[in-house]
């Protein structure tokens, strides 16, 4: 087994330290979200924590870690007898990205199940990281339908397996931590709100300090053991304050002051639900302890808001996380109460390292340059700018609730919530014969397979005979995710400050609406001389809205450089990702201008992606009451359909639902 590297030889990160100790101190604050940049040790704080936990005392032989003082009486390796057992060190068990359901909750011996009645179950990770650390390296790449079992596993203390009415139950309770690059995307909500506690990592810009990581990293991977005898002796101390840490904990007084300001505090900052008054109750607690005290102060209290509101604060995908600390002292001092000295002037590094600096108290956004509506250069009646220079980036309008917009057929891509596909999770629709482990069966498919063979299997009761040909594994169709492509027109044709403001308003809308769907987003921009590559195709969505909101506009309109850059994108894709089905929505008014032909060449590109059955959808920004119907005939060299802006609105009357068409559909199907 490999050596780890040790807890006390991270350089700085003080912070990601402190939320990890916290959870050491008191597993019931409720774990840590690590968010930050790639290489800012993240992963290495989280595995070396493992080291510093205590033992924990398990029934000897029970592979659910029953606790010998009071064992679960429900325990499917039970029941267990009150009293004895061995102690053992605890556990941190890594759930991969890429796990299946079985690895996760355990798995039932279908086949025993139904011919001999026996429960046989395989325990999974949940089992294995019971009063331990589960640790999920990129949680925010999670898939949707382990988020969902972390969800329930997490609200209830206990993981359930059911095939086919055989159950089986055990107890699940863990410490829960995830690390993540928000550059890849961001977690649903549900999940963001189960980690108790965030941080925010990123790599030091202090020579001296990188020097120091670099120097240590060489030192571990020159002599791994060596490395780890030179810090025993830290790691020992850290160890004894933990468990010292530990004991003070029950005695720590959480006063009516403290309990006031974190209600004050909470209720200020318009976080959702209880959750976070408890986990703020439960890290001051637990800072107090750590600090050796058994008062909380208004300090701790300071503290434990920086690493437990940050990430509730969030209203969208689109908000950064983070506080207003000085709305945040002013909220402890108005609820400081008389007398009270010390949470007047909190120290502002607070206990193990200072909170993150400010970041604004709400989703902002940077005020629109320029002047007002009157500084728009005129258009003429073609839509060209006056001029082919550049416009500064308009602010975009408000988003709105956009009709859904799929891709035809059925897909095999990555579990979502847009297109129909064949999934493991979604309704029943037919049956087939497994392919390696069944994991769903379909029990009438399988009593109709194995029933015309009862009397030559020698049948005798009231039992059914069931051989291994005869079970049959349920075929189901649930949603994907799918690749949107945004491919933006902002030539000067779209220049129009208020156009060009609605139009992002469309894209920030489609955007939100990909978030929800778990998409990943692409966005291609062309003005001028040619089209780029704004975002290289993501999973991190608010990364395409910040690119959006900086988008300036401008110059003519190479249509078909955009539609072919598309097209280049998607090549790539598709041998990156085969199963990932594109849809590709194409933001323009249809004009084409600039070099010999182009509206002709961006008929031809735009037939290219017809060609290749890639599903599209135009959406029509033209205005004004002369139309002149291009976005119509683009949807149509496309293979796809046209929206405008107003129909693309959920709640417009022109439906509720639009289909995009591929290359063998009508132009449009209201579905």
């Amino acid at each position: 087994m490999s050596t780890p590297y040790p807890f006390t030889a991270v350089v700085g990160q003080d912070d990601l330290r402190l939320g990890l100790l916290l959870n050491a101190v008191s597993p019931a604050v409720g774990g840590v979200l690590v968010r930050g940049e790639k290489g800012t040790a993240k992963s290495t704080a989280v595995r070396a924590l493992a080291a510093l936990m205590p033992e924990v005392d398990v029934v000897s032989g029970c592979r659910f870690s029953c606790d010998p003082v009071s064992p679960d009486p429900a325990c499917p390796d039970g029941p267990h007898e009150a009293g004895g057992g061995v102690s053992r060190a605890a556990r941190t068990v890594e759930l991969p990205v890429g796990a299946s359901e079985d690895r996760l909750v355990g798995a039932l011996d279908i086949e025993r199940a139904l011919a001999e009645g026996v429960k046989a179950f395989e325990p999974g990770l949940l089992a294995d990281a019971h009063r331990g650390i589960l640790y999920v390296d990129e949680v925010n790449l999670l898939h949707d339908h382990l988020v969902d079992l972390l969800l329930d596993a997490a609200a209830m203390g206990a993981s359930y397996v059911e095939r086919e009415g055989v159950s089986v139950r055990h107890a699940a309770r863990f410490l829960l931590v995830g690390t993540m690059n928000p550059e890849e995307g961001e977690l649903r909500p549900q999940l963001l709100d189960r980690f108790g506690l965030t941080v925010e990592v990123s790599a030091s810009r202090d020579t001296d300090q990188r020097v120091e990581v670099v120097r240590r990293r060489l030192a571990y991977d020159d002599d791994p053991a060596g490395f780890a005898a030179r810090w025993a002796q830290e790691e020992g101390e850290l160890r004894e304050r933990i468990a010292a840490a530990r004991a003070l904990l029950p005695h720590v007084v959480l006063g009516d002051r403290a309990l006031r300001q974190i209600a004050a505090t909470c209720a200020a900052f318009e976080v959702d639900g209880m959750r976070a008054d408890i986990v703020m109750a439960r890290t001051a607690t637990a800072l107090a302890a750590w600090a050796g005290r058994t008062d909380v102060l208004a300090e701790d209290v300071r503290q434990a808001a920086l690493l437990a509101l940050p990430h509730r604060r969030r209203r969208n995908p689109f908000d950064a996380p983070g506080l207003d600390e000085d709305k945040l002292d002013d909220t402890l001092e108005q609820n400081s109460g008389e007398g009270d000295g010390g949470g007047d002037d909190p120290d502002p590094d607070g206990p193990g390292g200072g909170g993150r600096p400010p970041q604004g108290d709400g989703p902002d956004t940077p005020p629109q340059p320029g002047a007002g509506n009157g500084d728009t250069p005129g258009l003429p009646s073609q839509g060209r700018p006056a001029d082919g220079g550049e416009q500064q980036p308009v602010r975009a309008a408000e988003p709105f609730r956009t009709k859904m917009l799929s891709v035809p057929g059925l897909g095999e891509g990555a579990a979502g919530r847009r297109s129909r596909a064949r999934t493991e999770h979604g309704r029943t629709t037919g049956a087939r014969r497994p392919e390696g482990a069944l994991t769903k069966l379909h029990l009438a498919a399988t009593v109709q397979a194995a029933a015309p063979h009862q009397r030559a299997r020698g049948r005798s009761g009231r039992g059914l005979v069931v051989r291994r040909d005869d079970l049959r594994q349920a075929t189901r169709e649930g949603r994907e995710g799918n690749l949107v492509l945004f491919v933006v027109d902002a030539s000067g044709s779209m220049a129009a400050r208020q156009r060009m403001g609605a139009v992002k308003g469309a894209v920030l809308s489609l955007l939100l609406d990909a978030y929800q769907r778990r998409d990943k987003v692409g966005l291609i921009t062309f003005r001028g001389r040619g089209a780029d590559v704004a975002l290289p195709p993501t999973s991190s969505v608010d990364a395409a809205a910040a690119r959006l909101e900086t988008l300036p506009t401008g110059g003519r309109t190479p249509l078909a450089a955009g539609l072919l850059k598309a097209h280049d994108v998607l090549r790539v894709e598709r041998l990156r990702d085969p199963s990932r089905r594109p849809l590709l929505v194409v933001v323009t008014d249809g004009r084409a201008t600039g070099g010999p032909e182009p509206v002709a060449l961006a008929a031809r590109a735009a037939r290219l992606h017809e060609a290749e059955g890639t599903a599209s959808v135009v959406v029509d920004c033209e205005s004004g009451v002369v139309r002149l119907g291009l976005a119509g005939s683009l949807a149509r060299d496309l293979g796809g359909t046209a929206v405008t802006l107003d129909e693309l609105r959920a709640d417009s009357i022109a439906g509720l639902v639009r289909d995009v068409q591929g290359t063998n559909g009508p132009n449009r199907r209201a579905a």
